[in-house]
């Protein structure tokens, strides 16, 4: 199994995100990675699409319709298919995420660290404060990969979104937390591309000037998509929107693992 790092900058607009993450984009022009352009599903808010990226389905099959649809999917997921296959899965990220893939309703004092305590994510660290650093969110998941090797590991920062809500899109505040994320990513992606993780970064949403997303345009939903890996032909691929669904199966592609049955997508990137 090729161990894999995804990372889910919340609310990154793809617009935003190409003007802020310089890094990323030097990357890119020198052909270290892929780059696409993704339309995300709908609705575009936080819960349905964290399902939505880590099943490969629309909302209408996993059936977490809006935010307050609090429960564990039933259906298989890249952690639950990862574990299928002997693997290790961990996830510094955002209590809703453990809601889906570990125990509902989220407990502070049970599921703030949560390892080998049942669920579909072996170790995980996990926070409710939507203005938790992201600089605080990515210690927590270097630690998990240091201290527990994970085969799939999941970083889910959520200073973008924080700041988009309240200062809305194209605001000074919301482009520098953009930057300041780039800037984390600098300071570990070189790291992780010498220990040879397969690594894949993108948005579950974007986010309008009014601070706004759950809806239609493409401030809302288009977020962009970058992947580091010997599996994906490097290069810019932004000319048309793929879909979100493509994320899921391209995961389960780069683990080299079985997709589940009802996966979709991964016919709009380019393999190597």
């Amino acid at each position: 199994m090729r161990k894999t790092i995804f990372v889910l900058l919340d609310a990154c607009q793809y617009e935003a995100g190409t003007r802020n993450m310089g890094y990323l984009e030097h990357l890119i022009d020198y052909e270290k990675g892929a780059k696409y352009k993704i339309r995300g599903e709908l609705p575009s808010l936080s819960r349905p699409m964290y399902a939505t990226l880590l099943t490969g389905l629309p909302v209408c099959m996993h059936g977490i319709a809006a935010n307050e649809t609090v429960r564990v999917l039933e259906c298989d997921s890249i952690f639950s298919l990862c574990k299928s296959q002997g693997g290790f899965t961990a996830a510094a990220a955002y209590s809703w995420v453990s809601e889906l893939y570990n125990d509902a309703p989220f407990r502070m004092d049970r599921d703030r660290i949560r390892i080998h305590a049942g669920g579909m994510i072996d170790a995980g660290i996990y926070y409710w404060e939507d203005d938790y650093p992201d600089s605080h969110l990515f210690a927590d998941g270097e630690y998990l990969r240091k201290q527990y090797d994970p085969d799939f590991i999941l970083y889910h920062p959520m200073g973008i979104d924080y700041q988009g809500h309240l200062r809305g899109a194209g605001s000074r505040e919301y482009e520098e937390a953009i930057g300041k994320a780039n800037v984390i990513l600098s300071l570990l992606m070189e790291g992780w591309m010498k220990e040879g993780y397969q690594i894949v970064i993108t948005a579950d949403h974007g986010m309008n000037t009014l601070g706004i997303h759950g809806g239609t345009d493409a401030e809302q939903r288009d977020t962009p998509l970058y992947i580091f890996s010997s599996q994906v032909k490097a290069g810019r691929f932004e000319e048309n929107s793929i879909s979100q669904l493509n994320v899921a199966p391209l995961l389960c592609r780069l683990m080299d693992i079985p997709a589940s049955r009802e996966m979709m997508g991964l016919e709009e990137i380019a393999l190597a």
